[in-house]
């Protein structure tokens, strides 16, 4: 999980991703299915935005961590939004790059291997704070364990968790509740 990609990686597995989507929508024009390819055009434009849209935020660790994360063998993919195009030069990057990448591995090693596992981040920011949404759905096995790590996290940004049951987790922060996050 936390691989320094070399641009030759980077580039590799960006090929790899475009072949494979371009390979669906020529399997799927072959088969005459135009619907279906104009689908897999549209979803290819949204997640091109929003690979625009994290890379904007002015956090080039945290961006790098998401947009490389589903590169690697992991329980479960991630989502992510951006609903605004706002920069967040108030963030600590590496800070937020490196809670992130710790819970990640967490909910990892927290999950049913067997399962379809999904986590989406949403992320708001705005000029003064930027929201974090975490929205998890699959099995967890280890329910215990992500409690603890929340609880031992709350004191960095007061974490808000809204749901932890076996098939999910629902959570918030927002980065202005912590002050050394601010630079």
């Amino acid at each position: 999980m936390n691989k320094d990609w070399n641009v030759i990686e980077v580039l590799r597995y960006a090929r790899h991703d475009w072949l494979n989507k371009i390979q669906l929508i020529k399997g799927n024009l072959a088969l005459n299915k135009m619907d279906r390819a104009k689908e897999i055009i549209d979803e290819i434009v949204m997640e091109a935005q929003a690979e625009a849209k994290l890379s904007n935020l002015n956090l080039p660790q945290f961006a790098s961590l998401l947009l490389t994360y589903n590169w690697e063998n992991h329980l479960f993919q991630l989502e992510y939004d951006v609903l605004d195009g706002s920069k967040c030069d108030y963030l600590n990057d590496e800070w937020l790059a490196k809670w992130t990448s710790s819970f990640f591995a967490c909910l990892n090693s927290s999950i049913n291997c067997f399962d379809e596992n999904h986590l989406s981040v949403t992320i708001d920011p705005q000029k003064e704070a930027t929201r974090f949404f975490f929205d998890f759905r699959g099995i967890i096995t280890d329910r215990e364990q992500l409690e603890f790590f929340l609880r031992e996290a709350s004191s960095s940004p007061k974490i808000k968790v809204h749901v932890i049951t076996e098939q999910e987790l629902s959570m918030e922060f927002n980065v202005n509740d912590y002050g050394d996050l601010t630079q």
